[in-house]
């Protein structure tokens, strides 16, 4: 009885610093959800409350004097449609190109048998760490003839070394063995890459395509620095114009009634322009999260 009663109180120990363990855990990871998910929360409630209300302060939980209008203005604003369309053209070509231009050298830096693959592996580390800065790059983008034009938003930034080191490493990965049986067969090289090694590379690909996605949808300094012709501007650069001013929107060309615009203010029109922004993203984000943590573990453990 003695040597059980021994054996037991080690265990309930461990079990009672367990439990306290999971608890703090617990409390830990709630209360950094909030803090996380408040800033978004703080926004939707600004959205929805009347903008001269709004500017008097004290609105941080839910709205004081609720109202649709900053929607109604945000809708009625045929540049938030407009950048939406730029936007979406821009993430829809730019993340196609992306994913294919980066999994082709990917795939060829893969192969050891490729001449050079060390030479070119260190050059492309080396563009990390260096750059042309500013001025350099708009004189390129300049010479290449792509200012003021859609494609300034597509061919700079096609090809990311970081995206290309991650999809390598998940394509080494692969047996070789699917590699050598396919040539027995008679398959080229762009045969086995495009049905061999790119659908067994799902997970890589919604991996970087999310991120592609993401940086495709926020962006806006290469609107700011090399497009001047307002129907190319992307819907966060005309979120920033908007966030920016200072006058309440006005309703001269507007086919809302004028009592909309004694509703609301630049600040909470921007706001309601914000949450329409971010619904796209959070609703492909769950389509692709289950990919996300196998994607980045496979890519990042195997060269």
């Amino acid at each position: 009885m003695t040597d059980e009663k021994k054996l037991k109180k080690p265990r309930s120990k461990r079990s009672f610093r367990a439990n306290w363990f999971t608890w703090l855990n617990t409390i830990f990871f709630i209360l950094f959800s909030l803090m996380t998910l408040y800033p978004i929360w703080y926004v939707i409630v600004g959205s929805f409350n009347n903008g001269v209300d709004y500017t008097a302060g004290g609105v941080w939980l839910w709205p004081r004097e609720f109202t649709l209008d900053n929607y109604r203005v945000v809708v009625n604003d045929l540049r938030i449609w407009r950048g939406f369309g730029i936007t979406i053209a821009r993430t829809l070509v730019g993340t196609v190109l992306s994913l294919l231009f980066v999994a082709i050298v990917a795939y060829a830096m893969s192969r050891r048998e490729l001449k050079g693959r060390k030479i070119f592996y260190y050059i492309n580390i080396f563009t990390m760490f260096f750059g042309g800065g500013l001025i350099p790059t708009f004189l390129v983008i300049k010479w290449l003839g792509l200012l003021d034009s859609f494609w300034v938003y597509i061919i700079p930034g096609i090809y990311s070394v970081y995206n290309m080191i991650i999809m390598r490493s998940f394509f080494s990965s692969i047996p070789s063995d699917l590699r050598e049986a396919a040539y027995v067969d008679g398959a080229g090289e762009y045969r086995i890459f495009f049905q061999i090694y790119l659908p067994l590379s799902t997970p890589v690909l919604a991996t970087v395509g999310l991120w592609i996605i993401v940086g495709h949808w926020n962006t806006y300094i290469d609107a700011m620095y090399y497009v001047t012709n307002q129907d190319l501007f992307p819907l966060q650069y005309v979120l920033m114009r908007i966030i920016n001013e200072t006058s309440t929107p006005s309703s001269s060309t507007s086919s809302l009634p004028p009592m909309v615009f004694e509703n609301v203010s630049a600040k909470t029109v921007s706001l309601a322009a914000i949450i329409i922004s971010i619904l796209p993203i959070l609703c492909v984000y769950p389509f692709l999260q289950k990919f996300f943590t196998k994607g980045v573990t496979v890519g990042s453990l195997k060269g």
